[in-house]
């Protein structure tokens, strides 16, 4: 009698039950990591966007400044339709017409980094280059995209982008 009594006095998960737990939490998990890695997806996306958005608002103000005679035309290259030569010149600054003081016009803190490759080096294009060119003429920096091979959520390539 006092066996039984042990028995039944004790408490516990059966083998079963514990299987059947696990598998519902397997199943919960599966469901679960595709959500994420979308997540993580859109978000690596809207960086670019953001990039992007802000490097082009950089040469469009840059393009305007020139057009308003604010940077003077003498420093820019033949050519150039007023547009930044290079990427960096959007740091670095430049020269305001009629200015002594020496002060710099700088369009960009710093050259964002692409979400998708990790990388600051980005595809460029100039004015005289095609828009679907893959190669930059060097002449000035008209547009910028990313190099990354990628589609998006939306099914667009990114480089399209």
């Amino acid at each position: 009698m006092t066996m039984r009594m042990t028995l039944v006095g004790q408490r516990g998960y059966t083998f079963i039950e514990l299987l059947i737990v696990t598998t519902i939490l397997l199943i919960l998990a599966s469901a679960v990591m595709p959500l994420a890695q979308v997540t993580s997806q859109r978000q690596r996306e809207a960086e670019l966007r953001r990039s992007l958005r802000e490097m082009r608002t950089a040469i469009d103000a840059f393009k305007n400044a020139v057009d308003l005679g604010l940077i003077p035309t003498t420093e820019l290259e033949p050519g150039n339709e007023g547009y930044p030569p290079t990427l960096d010149i959007l740091v670095e600054g430049i020269s305001a017409a009629n200015d002594v003081s020496g002060r710099q016009l700088r369009f960009l803190r710093r050259i964002p980094v692409d979400p998708t490759t990790g990388d600051s080096d980005w595809g460029l294009r100039s004015y005289q280059d095609s828009p679907d060119s893959t190669t930059w003429g060097r002449q000035n920096v008209y547009d910028v995209y990313t190099r990354t091979g990628g589609t998006g959520l939306d099914g667009t390539d990114y480089s399209d982008w």
